[in-house]
């Protein structure tokens, strides 16, 4: 199959799925496929697969990340003042690396909003469907929503990176309180529990990946970076996107 006709293959699949979408067009343009493929994708609920869309799936978006391009780790260079900290600027889901961090809503199966622009879309979209109904299994098993600062860890499935954690984190508006601050160390505490139990990873290891939303998120909401990034990790990169 040539890329194009793995990318009709899973928007046929995903339109039969649905008696709504019966009468739905399919754009004529790459970038109008694209676009449709990944709006499926998003607001597609966990419910099972076929084995056959899945490995298309697989191929199509292995090679739609190789299209997009990989950044390693390897290669970026760290902050002048801390060899721990590296930031850099671009598309997390592009990094390979042993984990990066997902910005989850406390349900944890992924935005359903078609094409929204949040990182939890992103990463479903570039992961794959498997990524969604793991999750189903996961928070079905746990029986309640999760708690802010609690985390989860599954593979990264077609992303570069080998694991992601995720991750409800606090919504600070206004100030840093108590609460943000202890549930910050909550989530950083999970983060190394999760990696340490459940991956193959010596902390010498472990290298993280943390998207950050705005300019220097901890100089801007004044929170001192050192009170919360473990130095047990051999590299903390925080993405500004």
């Amino acid at each position: 199959m040539t890329q194009d006709e793995r990318r009709e293959y899973l928007i046929q699949y995903l339109l039969k799925e649905e008696v709504r979408f019966v009468r739905q067009s399919i754009p004529t343009d790459k970038q109008g496929q694209e676009n449709l493929l990944r709006s499926l994708m998003n607001i597609r609920p966990p419910r099972p697969v076929s084995g056959e869309f899945l490995k298309i799936q697989d191929e199509y978006l292995t090679e739609r990340n190789r299209e997009r391009g990989i950044t390693d780790i390897d290669t970026l260079a760290p902050v002048k003042s801390d060899s721990r900290l590296y930031i850099w600027q671009g598309d997390i889901t592009t990094l390979k690396c042993d984990a990066i961090v997902n910005a989850c809503n406390s349900q944890m199966l992924g935005c359903f909003s078609p094409m929204h622009a949040c990182i939890d879309n992103f990463i479903h979209t570039y992961a794959g469907v498997e990524l969604r109904l793991k999750m189903h299994e996961i928070m079905t098993k746990q029986g309640h929503e999760e708690e802010t600062g609690k985390a989860k860890i599954t593979s990264g499935y077609n992303l570069p990176a080998k694991y992601i954690l995720h991750t409800v984190g606090p919504i600070i508006q206004w100030k840093v309180t108590k609460k943000d601050e202890r549930d910050f160390k909550k989530f950083w505490d999970n983060e190394l529990k999760l990696l340490t139990e459940n991956t193959n990873l010596s902390i010498d290891d472990i290298e993280i990946i943390h998207n950050v939303i705005m300019d220097l998120f901890w100089e801007a909401k004044g929170m001192n970076k050192e009170r919360y990034t473990p130095n047990k990790f051999k590299k903390n990169i925080y993405v500004r996107s």
